[in-house]
Protein backbone atom coordinates (compact mmCIF):
# COMPACT_ATOMS: atom_id res chain seq x y z
CA UNK A 1 0.00 0.00 0.00
CA UNK A 2 2.70 2.48 0.98
CA UNK A 3 2.00 5.70 2.84
CA UNK A 4 -1.35 7.22 2.02
CA UNK A 5 -1.11 10.48 0.09
CA UNK A 6 -1.72 13.79 1.80
CA UNK A 7 -5.26 15.11 1.46
CA UNK A 8 -6.10 18.50 0.02
CA UNK A 9 -9.52 20.03 -0.53
CA UNK A 10 -10.21 22.00 -3.67
CA UNK A 11 -13.20 24.26 -4.14
CA UNK A 12 -14.23 25.06 -7.71
CA UNK A 13 -15.59 28.56 -8.29
CA UNK A 14 -16.70 30.41 -11.40
CA UNK A 15 -19.84 31.75 -13.03
CA UNK A 16 -22.68 29.66 -14.42
CA UNK A 17 -21.72 27.92 -17.67
CA UNK A 18 -18.03 28.49 -17.09
CA UNK A 19 -17.62 24.72 -17.32
CA UNK A 20 -17.05 23.82 -13.67
CA UNK A 21 -18.88 20.50 -13.91
CA UNK A 22 -17.26 19.45 -17.16
CA UNK A 23 -13.78 20.32 -15.96
CA UNK A 24 -14.19 18.72 -12.54
CA UNK A 25 -15.97 15.72 -14.05
CA UNK A 26 -13.05 15.26 -16.43
CA UNK A 27 -10.50 15.14 -13.61
CA UNK A 28 -12.62 12.81 -11.50
CA UNK A 29 -13.27 10.63 -14.53
CA UNK A 30 -9.63 10.32 -15.56
CA UNK A 31 -7.84 10.31 -12.18
CA UNK A 32 -10.62 9.58 -9.86
CA UNK A 33 -12.58 7.56 -7.44
CA UNK A 34 -15.27 6.51 -9.89
CA UNK A 35 -14.97 2.84 -10.62
CA UNK A 36 -15.13 1.41 -14.14
CA UNK A 37 -18.54 -0.21 -13.51
CA UNK A 38 -20.18 3.09 -12.59
CA UNK A 39 -18.68 4.80 -15.61
CA UNK A 40 -19.84 2.02 -17.92
CA UNK A 41 -23.33 2.30 -16.44
CA UNK A 42 -23.34 6.09 -16.96
CA UNK A 43 -22.00 5.73 -20.52
CA UNK A 44 -24.70 3.24 -21.39
CA UNK A 45 -27.43 5.52 -20.00
CA UNK A 46 -25.92 8.50 -21.79
CA UNK A 47 -25.99 6.62 -25.09
CA UNK A 48 -29.60 5.51 -24.55
CA UNK A 49 -30.63 9.08 -23.82
CA UNK A 50 -28.93 10.24 -27.00
CA UNK A 51 -26.29 12.00 -24.96
CA UNK A 52 -23.91 9.75 -26.81
CA UNK A 53 -21.40 12.53 -27.06
CA UNK A 54 -20.91 11.44 -23.46
CA UNK A 55 -19.07 14.22 -21.73
CA UNK A 56 -17.72 14.56 -18.27
CA UNK A 57 -20.36 16.90 -16.92
CA UNK A 58 -22.69 13.91 -17.18
CA UNK A 59 -20.65 12.13 -14.51
CA UNK A 60 -21.05 15.07 -12.20
CA UNK A 61 -24.73 15.55 -12.99
CA UNK A 62 -25.36 11.92 -12.11
CA UNK A 63 -23.50 12.25 -8.83
CA UNK A 64 -25.32 15.46 -7.96
CA UNK A 65 -28.70 13.95 -8.78
CA UNK A 66 -28.02 10.93 -6.61
CA UNK A 67 -26.77 13.13 -3.83
CA UNK A 68 -29.82 15.36 -4.01
CA UNK A 69 -32.11 12.35 -3.83
CA UNK A 70 -30.46 11.73 -0.50
CA UNK A 71 -28.53 8.68 -1.58
CA UNK A 72 -25.36 9.00 0.36
CA UNK A 73 -22.81 8.82 -2.33
CA UNK A 74 -19.55 7.41 -1.34
CA UNK A 75 -17.60 10.59 -0.96
CA UNK A 76 -14.78 8.84 -2.86
CA UNK A 77 -16.64 9.72 -6.02
CA UNK A 78 -15.71 13.34 -5.47
CA UNK A 79 -12.03 12.51 -5.23
CA UNK A 80 -9.18 12.29 -7.68
CA UNK A 81 -5.45 11.81 -7.32
CA UNK A 82 -2.40 13.73 -8.42
CA UNK A 83 1.08 12.23 -8.02
CA UNK A 84 1.37 13.91 -4.59
CA UNK A 85 -2.16 14.38 -3.31
CA UNK A 86 -5.52 12.85 -2.79
CA UNK A 87 -7.85 15.68 -3.78
CA UNK A 88 -11.44 16.08 -2.58
CA UNK A 89 -13.64 18.41 -4.61
CA UNK A 90 -15.95 20.59 -2.55
CA UNK A 91 -18.83 22.39 -4.17
CA UNK A 92 -18.02 25.52 -2.23
CA UNK A 93 -16.65 26.83 1.04
CA UNK A 94 -18.48 25.15 3.84
CA UNK A 95 -21.85 24.66 2.25
CA UNK A 96 -23.29 22.32 -0.26
CA UNK A 97 -25.81 24.77 -1.71
CA UNK A 98 -23.47 27.69 -1.44
CA UNK A 99 -22.24 28.15 -4.98
CA UNK A 100 -25.41 26.94 -6.61
CA UNK A 101 -27.40 29.61 -4.84
CA UNK A 102 -24.75 32.23 -4.89
CA UNK A 103 -24.85 32.03 -8.63
CA UNK A 104 -28.56 32.75 -8.89
CA UNK A 105 -27.90 36.30 -7.77
CA UNK A 106 -28.09 38.57 -10.77
CA UNK A 107 -24.46 39.53 -11.06
CA UNK A 108 -22.76 39.71 -14.44
CA UNK A 109 -20.37 36.87 -15.27
CA UNK A 110 -17.28 38.89 -14.39
CA UNK A 111 -19.06 40.10 -11.30
CA UNK A 112 -19.84 36.54 -10.26
CA UNK A 113 -16.28 35.37 -10.62
CA UNK A 114 -15.08 38.41 -8.70
CA UNK A 115 -17.59 37.85 -5.94
CA UNK A 116 -16.57 34.20 -5.68
CA UNK A 117 -12.90 35.09 -5.45
CA UNK A 118 -13.65 37.60 -2.70
CA UNK A 119 -15.71 35.02 -0.87
CA UNK A 120 -13.05 32.39 -1.16
CA UNK A 121 -10.45 34.81 0.18
CA UNK A 122 -12.65 36.06 3.02
CA UNK A 123 -13.47 32.49 4.00
CA UNK A 124 -9.84 31.48 4.27
CA UNK A 125 -8.99 29.95 0.88
CA UNK A 126 -5.39 31.10 0.47
CA UNK A 127 -4.17 29.32 -2.68
CA UNK A 128 -5.63 29.95 -6.10
CA UNK A 129 -5.31 28.35 -9.54
CA UNK A 130 -6.95 30.04 -12.54
CA UNK A 131 -8.00 27.69 -15.34
CA UNK A 132 -8.93 29.65 -18.46
CA UNK A 133 -11.55 27.34 -19.94
CA UNK A 134 -13.14 27.02 -23.41
CA UNK A 135 -9.92 28.05 -25.15
CA UNK A 136 -11.14 25.99 -28.12
CA UNK A 137 -14.00 28.51 -28.57
CA UNK A 138 -11.47 31.25 -29.42
CA UNK A 139 -9.33 28.87 -31.52
CA UNK A 140 -6.58 28.91 -28.88
CA UNK A 141 -5.91 32.61 -29.42
CA UNK A 142 -2.77 33.58 -27.49
CA UNK A 143 -3.78 37.25 -27.27
CA UNK A 144 -7.13 36.41 -25.71
CA UNK A 145 -5.41 34.23 -23.10
CA UNK A 146 -2.97 37.01 -22.22
CA UNK A 147 -5.77 39.55 -22.03
CA UNK A 148 -7.62 37.30 -19.57
CA UNK A 149 -4.49 36.83 -17.45
CA UNK A 150 -4.15 40.60 -17.24
CA UNK A 151 -7.80 41.20 -16.28
CA UNK A 152 -7.91 38.35 -13.80
CA UNK A 153 -4.58 39.32 -12.19
CA UNK A 154 -5.97 42.78 -11.60
CA UNK A 155 -9.07 41.64 -9.86
CA UNK A 156 -7.54 38.85 -7.77
CA UNK A 157 -5.02 41.41 -6.57
CA UNK A 158 -7.87 43.69 -5.49
CA UNK A 159 -9.39 40.80 -3.58
CA UNK A 160 -6.15 40.09 -1.70
CA UNK A 161 -4.26 37.41 -3.67
CA UNK A 162 -0.78 37.98 -5.09
CA UNK A 163 -0.94 37.14 -8.84
CA UNK A 164 2.68 35.88 -8.71
CA UNK A 165 1.47 32.95 -6.61
CA UNK A 166 -1.31 32.06 -9.07
CA UNK A 167 -0.81 29.61 -11.97
CA UNK A 168 -2.84 30.49 -15.11
CA UNK A 169 -3.62 27.43 -17.25
CA UNK A 170 -5.38 27.58 -20.66
CA UNK A 171 -7.66 24.54 -20.91
CA UNK A 172 -10.60 22.92 -22.62
CA UNK A 173 -12.51 20.95 -20.01
CA UNK A 174 -14.63 19.50 -22.80
CA UNK A 175 -11.80 18.27 -25.03
CA UNK A 176 -9.27 17.74 -22.28
CA UNK A 177 -6.50 20.07 -23.48
CA UNK A 178 -3.91 20.84 -20.77
CA UNK A 179 -6.02 19.07 -18.18
CA UNK A 180 -3.88 15.99 -17.63
CA UNK A 181 -1.64 16.04 -20.69
CA UNK A 182 -0.09 19.05 -22.39
CA UNK A 183 -2.07 20.16 -25.45
CA UNK A 184 -0.68 20.37 -28.96
CA UNK A 185 -3.23 23.09 -29.82
CA UNK A 186 -1.25 25.95 -28.30
CA UNK A 187 2.38 25.76 -29.37
CA UNK A 188 2.77 29.32 -28.03
CA UNK A 189 2.01 28.23 -24.46
CA UNK A 190 5.24 27.73 -22.54
CA UNK A 191 3.54 26.60 -19.34
CA UNK A 192 2.46 28.20 -16.05
CA UNK A 193 4.68 29.30 -13.24
CA UNK A 194 4.19 30.55 -9.71
CA UNK A 195 6.40 31.90 -7.00
CA UNK A 196 5.65 31.46 -3.30
CA UNK A 197 7.61 31.50 -0.05
CA UNK A 198 8.42 27.86 -0.70
CA UNK A 199 10.08 28.77 -4.00
CA UNK A 200 9.27 28.70 -7.72
CA UNK A 201 7.37 25.96 -9.47
CA UNK A 202 6.17 25.48 -13.02
CA UNK A 203 4.29 23.04 -15.20
CA UNK A 204 1.99 22.74 -18.18
CA UNK A 205 -1.27 21.16 -17.06
CA UNK A 206 -4.07 21.78 -14.58
CA UNK A 207 -3.25 18.49 -12.84
CA UNK A 208 0.35 19.66 -12.34
CA UNK A 209 -0.90 22.99 -10.98
CA UNK A 210 -3.05 21.11 -8.44
CA UNK A 211 -0.08 18.88 -7.60
CA UNK A 212 1.96 22.03 -6.90
CA UNK A 213 -0.42 23.23 -4.16
CA UNK A 214 1.46 23.73 -0.90
CA UNK A 215 0.36 21.16 1.65
CA UNK A 216 -2.00 22.75 4.17
CA UNK A 217 -0.91 22.56 7.79
CA UNK A 218 -3.40 20.47 9.68
CA UNK A 219 -4.17 21.81 13.14
CA UNK A 220 -3.65 18.59 15.16
CA UNK A 221 -2.15 20.59 18.02
CA UNK A 222 -5.37 22.51 18.68
CA UNK A 223 -8.12 21.15 20.95
CA UNK A 224 -10.64 18.86 19.26
CA UNK A 225 -13.52 20.36 17.27
CA UNK A 226 -15.71 17.98 15.30
CA UNK A 227 -19.04 19.33 13.97
CA UNK A 228 -21.59 16.52 13.62
CA UNK A 229 -23.01 15.85 10.17
CA UNK A 230 -25.36 13.08 11.30
CA UNK A 231 -26.09 10.85 14.25
CA UNK A 232 -26.94 7.21 13.57
CA UNK A 233 -28.38 4.52 15.75
CA UNK A 234 -26.73 1.27 14.80
CA UNK A 235 -28.13 -2.02 16.08
CA UNK A 236 -25.77 -3.84 18.40
CA UNK A 237 -23.42 -0.86 18.58
CA UNK A 238 -25.49 2.08 19.75
CA UNK A 239 -25.23 5.78 19.00
CA UNK A 240 -22.73 6.72 16.28
CA UNK A 241 -22.16 10.41 15.53
CA UNK A 242 -20.46 11.14 12.19
CA UNK A 243 -18.53 14.20 11.08
CA UNK A 244 -15.24 15.66 9.95
CA UNK A 245 -12.48 16.35 12.43
CA UNK A 246 -11.71 20.05 11.91
CA UNK A 247 -9.05 20.54 14.59
CA UNK A 248 -7.36 18.29 17.15
CA UNK A 249 -7.54 14.53 17.45
CA UNK A 250 -10.27 12.08 18.47
CA UNK A 251 -9.52 8.62 19.82
CA UNK A 252 -11.07 5.80 21.81
CA UNK A 253 -11.05 6.35 25.57
CA UNK A 254 -11.37 10.13 25.30
CA UNK A 255 -14.07 11.91 27.28
CA UNK A 256 -15.86 14.31 24.95
CA UNK A 257 -18.44 17.06 25.35
CA UNK A 258 -21.12 17.87 22.78
CA UNK A 259 -22.16 21.53 22.58
CA UNK A 260 -24.59 23.20 22.75
CA UNK A 261 -26.32 19.99 23.95
CA UNK A 262 -24.08 19.93 27.02
CA UNK A 263 -23.65 16.14 27.02
CA UNK A 264 -20.35 14.62 28.17
CA UNK A 265 -19.46 10.98 27.53
CA UNK A 266 -16.73 8.54 26.59
CA UNK A 267 -15.67 7.63 23.05
CA UNK A 268 -15.68 3.84 22.68
CA UNK A 269 -14.23 3.52 19.19
CA UNK A 270 -13.44 5.58 16.09
CA UNK A 271 -13.71 4.41 12.50
CA UNK A 272 -13.34 5.72 8.96
CA UNK A 273 -14.60 3.96 5.81
CA UNK A 274 -15.63 1.01 8.02
CA UNK A 275 -12.16 0.49 9.46
CA UNK A 276 -11.14 1.04 13.07
CA UNK A 277 -8.84 4.04 13.51
CA UNK A 278 -6.28 4.58 16.24
CA UNK A 279 -7.12 8.27 15.96
CA UNK A 280 -9.04 10.66 13.72
CA UNK A 281 -7.09 13.76 12.65
CA UNK A 282 -8.13 16.98 10.89
CA UNK A 283 -9.64 16.28 7.47
CA UNK A 284 -10.82 12.77 8.43
CA UNK A 285 -14.52 11.97 8.07
CA UNK A 286 -15.11 9.67 11.01
CA UNK A 287 -17.86 7.80 12.78
CA UNK A 288 -17.43 7.20 16.50
CA UNK A 289 -19.36 5.21 19.05
CA UNK A 290 -20.41 6.92 22.30
CA UNK A 291 -21.73 5.38 25.50
CA UNK A 292 -25.01 6.15 27.33
CA UNK A 293 -26.15 8.82 24.88
CA UNK A 294 -29.36 8.46 22.91
CA UNK A 295 -29.82 9.63 19.35
CA UNK A 296 -32.32 12.17 20.66
CA UNK A 297 -29.76 14.02 22.77
CA UNK A 298 -27.31 15.08 20.07
CA UNK A 299 -27.84 16.11 16.46
CA UNK A 300 -26.35 17.53 13.29
CA UNK A 301 -24.84 20.94 14.01
CA UNK A 302 -23.66 19.98 17.50
CA UNK A 303 -19.91 20.16 18.00
CA UNK A 304 -17.85 17.48 19.73
CA UNK A 305 -14.72 18.46 21.69
CA UNK A 306 -12.37 17.21 24.39
CA UNK A 307 -14.00 17.73 27.79
CA UNK A 308 -10.58 18.42 29.37
CA UNK A 309 -9.18 20.81 26.75
CA UNK A 310 -11.17 23.95 25.99
CA UNK A 311 -14.47 22.05 25.70
CA UNK A 312 -16.96 23.54 23.21
CA UNK A 313 -19.84 25.63 24.59
CA UNK A 314 -22.98 27.24 23.24
CA UNK A 315 -22.82 30.88 22.14
CA UNK A 316 -25.04 33.50 23.79
CA UNK A 317 -23.96 35.94 21.08
CA UNK A 318 -21.01 36.64 18.80
CA UNK A 319 -19.49 39.55 16.90
CA UNK A 320 -18.73 38.99 13.23
CA UNK A 321 -17.45 40.80 10.20
CA UNK A 322 -20.23 40.40 7.65
CA UNK A 323 -19.99 41.10 3.91
CA UNK A 324 -23.37 41.62 2.22
CA UNK A 325 -23.39 40.05 -1.23
CA UNK A 326 -26.80 40.29 -2.73
CA UNK A 327 -29.62 41.47 -0.57
CA UNK A 328 -32.38 43.28 -2.46
CA UNK A 329 -33.05 45.79 0.30
CA UNK A 330 -31.46 47.18 3.41
CA UNK A 331 -30.44 45.15 6.43
CA UNK A 332 -31.00 46.76 9.79
CA UNK A 333 -30.93 45.46 13.37
CA UNK A 334 -33.62 42.87 14.00
CA UNK A 335 -33.04 41.06 10.69
CA UNK A 336 -33.13 37.28 11.39
CA UNK A 337 -31.93 35.11 8.50
CA UNK A 338 -30.58 31.55 8.73
CA UNK A 339 -26.85 31.08 9.28
CA UNK A 340 -24.98 28.10 7.90
CA UNK A 341 -21.90 27.69 10.04
CA UNK A 342 -19.99 24.38 9.82
CA UNK A 343 -22.91 21.87 9.88
CA UNK A 344 -25.30 24.05 11.90
CA UNK A 345 -28.27 25.70 10.19
CA UNK A 346 -29.86 28.15 12.63
CA UNK A 347 -31.66 31.52 12.50
CA UNK A 348 -29.64 34.33 14.06
CA UNK A 349 -30.65 37.90 14.73
CA UNK A 350 -28.56 40.86 13.57
CA UNK A 351 -28.81 42.38 17.04
CA UNK A 352 -26.61 45.48 16.69
CA UNK A 353 -24.86 46.97 13.67
CA UNK A 354 -21.68 48.07 15.43
CA UNK A 355 -19.75 49.68 12.58
CA UNK A 356 -19.49 49.79 8.81
CA UNK A 357 -15.98 49.05 7.55
CA UNK A 358 -13.97 49.10 4.33
CA UNK A 359 -14.14 45.51 3.10
CA UNK A 360 -10.52 45.40 1.99
CA UNK A 361 -8.65 47.37 4.65
CA UNK A 362 -11.00 46.84 7.60
CA UNK A 363 -10.95 50.59 8.43
CA UNK A 364 -14.03 51.92 10.21
CA UNK A 365 -16.17 54.04 7.88
CA UNK A 366 -19.22 54.68 10.06
CA UNK A 367 -20.14 53.86 13.66
CA UNK A 368 -23.61 52.45 14.46
CA UNK A 369 -24.95 52.58 10.89
CA UNK A 370 -28.75 52.53 10.57
CA UNK A 371 -28.56 49.85 7.85
CA UNK A 372 -26.20 47.97 5.55
CA UNK A 373 -26.78 46.94 1.94
CA UNK A 374 -25.23 44.88 -0.87
CA UNK A 375 -21.49 45.47 -1.15
CA UNK A 376 -21.12 46.69 2.45
CA UNK A 377 -19.00 45.13 5.15
CA UNK A 378 -19.83 45.61 8.81
CA UNK A 379 -19.09 44.39 12.30
CA UNK A 380 -22.36 43.00 13.68
CA UNK A 381 -23.42 41.54 17.00
CA UNK A 382 -25.40 38.36 16.25
CA UNK A 383 -27.72 36.47 18.60
CA UNK A 384 -28.68 32.85 17.76
CA UNK A 385 -32.41 32.06 18.01
CA UNK A 386 -31.61 28.71 19.63
CA UNK A 387 -28.50 27.15 21.14
CA UNK A 388 -25.60 27.05 18.69
CA UNK A 389 -21.87 26.39 18.95
CA UNK A 390 -19.50 28.66 17.02
CA UNK A 391 -15.93 29.88 17.56
CA UNK A 392 -13.76 32.87 16.70
CA UNK A 393 -12.17 32.43 13.27
CA UNK A 394 -8.71 33.05 14.74
CA UNK A 395 -9.14 30.16 17.22
CA UNK A 396 -10.92 27.56 15.08
CA UNK A 397 -11.23 28.75 11.45
CA UNK A 398 -13.74 26.12 10.23
CA UNK A 399 -16.14 27.04 13.05
CA UNK A 400 -15.64 30.76 12.59
CA UNK A 401 -16.98 31.39 9.09
CA UNK A 402 -20.58 31.31 7.92
CA UNK A 403 -22.99 31.98 5.09
CA UNK A 404 -26.16 34.01 5.66
CA UNK A 405 -29.13 32.52 3.83
CA UNK A 406 -32.41 34.17 3.01
CA UNK A 407 -34.86 33.98 0.11
CA UNK A 408 -33.24 30.70 -0.97
CA UNK A 409 -29.87 32.22 -1.60
CA UNK A 410 -26.69 33.30 0.12
CA UNK A 411 -27.12 36.98 0.93
CA UNK A 412 -23.94 37.49 2.98
CA UNK A 413 -20.90 35.76 4.40
CA UNK A 414 -19.18 36.36 7.68
CA UNK A 415 -16.14 35.73 9.80
CA UNK A 416 -16.55 35.52 13.58
CA UNK A 417 -14.36 37.90 15.60
CA UNK A 418 -15.36 37.00 19.17
CA UNK A 419 -17.89 34.81 21.00
CA UNK A 420 -19.70 35.26 24.28
CA UNK A 421 -20.06 31.68 25.52
CA UNK A 422 -22.76 30.36 27.80
CA UNK A 423 -21.88 28.42 30.92
CA UNK A 424 -24.55 25.87 31.57
CA UNK A 425 -23.92 22.58 33.30
CA UNK A 426 -24.96 19.63 31.20
CA UNK A 427 -25.38 15.88 31.49
CA UNK A 428 -22.32 13.77 32.31
CA UNK A 429 -22.84 10.08 31.54
CA UNK A 430 -21.81 7.19 33.79
CA UNK A 431 -19.22 6.20 31.21
CA UNK A 432 -17.67 9.66 31.36
CA UNK A 433 -17.58 9.60 35.15
CA UNK A 434 -15.87 6.20 35.12
CA UNK A 435 -13.39 7.25 32.44
CA UNK A 436 -12.69 10.46 34.33
CA UNK A 437 -11.61 8.47 37.38
CA UNK A 438 -9.14 6.39 35.40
Amino acid sequence: MGKEKNHVNVVVIGHVDSGKSTTTGHLIYKCGGIDKRTIEKFEKEAAELGKGSFKYAWVLDKLKAERERGITIDIALWKFETPKYQVTVIDAPGHRDFIKNMITAGISKDGQTREHALLAYTLGVKQLIVAVNKMDSVKWDKNRFEEIIKETSNFVKKVGYNPKTVPFVPISGWNGDNMIEASTNCPWYKGWEKETKAGKSSGKTLLEAIDAIEPPTRPTDKPLRLPLQDVYKIGGIGTVPVGRVETGVIKAGMVVTFAPAGVTTEVKSVEMHHEQLAEGVPGDNVGFNVKNVSVKEIRRGNVCGDSKQDPPKGAESFNAQVIVLNHPGQISSGYSPVLDCHTAHIACKFDTLIEKIDRRTGKVMEANPKFIKSGDAAIVKMVPSKPMCVEAFTDYPPLGRFAVRDMRQTVAVGVIKSVEKSDKAGKVTKAAQKAGKK
